[in-house]
Order: C-alpha cells, then sequence, then structure tokens
C-alpha cells in the first residue's frame, strides 16, 4: 500500500504533438506540471535547475522523442564581460530609464506588446491575444515575478520585461520592445540589463530560456558568455565550435 501525503504527490503530464515553432516541419511535445501548491517557490527553484520553464503557473520542458535541439542555457553573471558590440549597444540605450514593480498588467504595456508581436511575430498565437490574455499571461503567477519597464527620456514606454526571481538567479519569462527602437539593439539591452541586475544582487545566474542553434530566433543566445547548458550530465559550459 502507497503511504504518501497525495498533497506532497506532483503529477507530470505530456502534451500532445504540434508543430514546432522554431524548427520548421518538426513536432514538439512537453512534459507539464501545475504550481498552484504552497511550495511552488521551491519547486519552481527545483525545476528551473533542471531546465524546466513557467508559463502562468505551469512549468515546463520541451520532450520532443525525436528531438533534442531546445537547450537549456543560463549565463555566469559575474563572471561575464560584454563584447564590443554589446558596450555600444549599452551607449546607444543609455538614455533609457528603468522601474521594477510586482508583475502587474497595463494597458500602456499592452498597446507596445501588440505592436511588438505585429512587428516580429505576427503570424504566431501570441500576436492574437487580448488584453485579458496578456494580463493573464503578466499576473497569473504563484512565484516571485517582477515586470520591469524601460522608458526613454520623453517617458515613453520603450520595452518591457517579465522576469521570474529565483533563488539562483534571475530568469526572464518574456520581453518586447518597440520596434521603432529595433536598430538599437534593445532585446539585447534588456539581456545585458538583466546580467548586471543579477551580479549587482550576488546571484549566480541569468537563465535565458532555451538555446536553439537551428533558429535564428533563438540562436542569439550563444553571444552572451560564459554561456553554461544543461546536457544529460548537468550543467557544462558550452564551447561552441
Amino acid at each position: 500500500m502507497l503511504n504518501a501525503d497525495p498533497n506532497k504527490l506532483r503529477f507530470f503530464y505530456g502534451t500532445a504533438p504540434q508543430p514546432c515553432p522554431y524548427i520548421p516541419g518538426r513536432l514538439e511535445s512537453k512534459v507539464v506540471t501545475e504550481l498552484n501548491s504552497l511550495d511552488a517557490v521551491r519547486v519552481h527553484d527545483t525545476l528551473s535547475r533542471a531546465g524546466f520553464r513557467r508559463s502562468h503557473s505551469i512549468a515546463y520542458r520541451p520532450a520532443c522523442p525525436d528531438c533534442t535541439a531546445c537547450v537549456p542555457a543560463r549565463v555566469r553573471v559575474q563572471q561575464f564581460e560584454a563584447t564590443k558590440s554589446m558596450r555600444r549597444t549599452l551607449r546607444r540605450n543609455a538614455d533609457l530609464t528603468h522601474q521594477e514593480t510586482q508583475a502587474f498588467a497595463t494597458e500602456e504595456q499592452y498597446a507596445l506588446f501588440k505592436s511588438y508581436e505585429k512587428a516580429r511575430h505576427g503570424d504566431g498565437e501570441m500576436a492574437l491575444m487580448d488584453f485579458n490574455d496578456y494580463r493573464s499571461m503578466v499576473e497569473d503567477t504563484p512565484v516571485d515575478t517582477m515586470t520591469i519597464e524601460f522608458r526613454d527620456s520623453a517617458g515613453t514606454l520603450t520595452a518591457v520585461a517579465l522576469t521570474d526571481r529565483l533563488s539562483d538567479g534571475l530568469s526572464g519569462v518574456y520581453k518586447f520592445f518597440s520596434p521603432e527602437r529595433s536598430k538599437l539593439s534593445p532585446g539585447t539591452f534588456v539581456i545585458l540589463w538583466h546580467i548586471e541586475r543579477a551580479r549587482a544582487l550576488g546571484l549566480p545566474y541569468f537563465y535565458l530560456g532555451y538555446w536553439i542553434a537551428q533558429s535564428p530566433k533563438m540562436a542569439y543566445k550563444a553571444r552572451f558568455m560564459p554561456l553554461e547548458i544543461l546536457t544529460q550530465s548537468g550543467w557544462k559550459q558550452f564551447n561552441p565550435s
């Protein structure tokens, strides 16, 4: 007879295969679990170190039978040094100020989000999200989540990041920015900001999500060195060939 407290059991579920959003012609499946328990923060911490990501109150990880392209990646922030190109990006965005708040959605954020999705991911599901969908994405979190707003010198909202706080780092959930500012590399700037923020907080890592070498949308993460990737034998330093 199983002698266990059912309230402490954790169940993982597999999703049905569907078209992969990153590599054409492939199918993706995920293993998912709910985080709506009293120990959600601890479980989220543990699962993040095991390569899971969070969406709403769900933790998920790719579990594709015939593909291992999605590789969990994190930056070692204490050893990170910006490249010449990255330093140029920091200078180009030096006019931006930021404000950190607990995860809270606004109409102003949503307008920027819609503009970004239309310009960058117009054929994706997120481009169809209404304000209630967006608010759920931001506010439906059982863990320690914050929104960071970046504004230019005129006070115009130009970028937003949704970020989880972990015991060993910060984890980027989603970021978006004004398409009109694309030439200034605001996406890179937001990542650099998080790396410096984690360093200032004395945290060892910034979790980038999944590095996918075959996807132009996700391959850029290999630029942020030193980078660690999760392998079958644990986290290892990434050495580009």
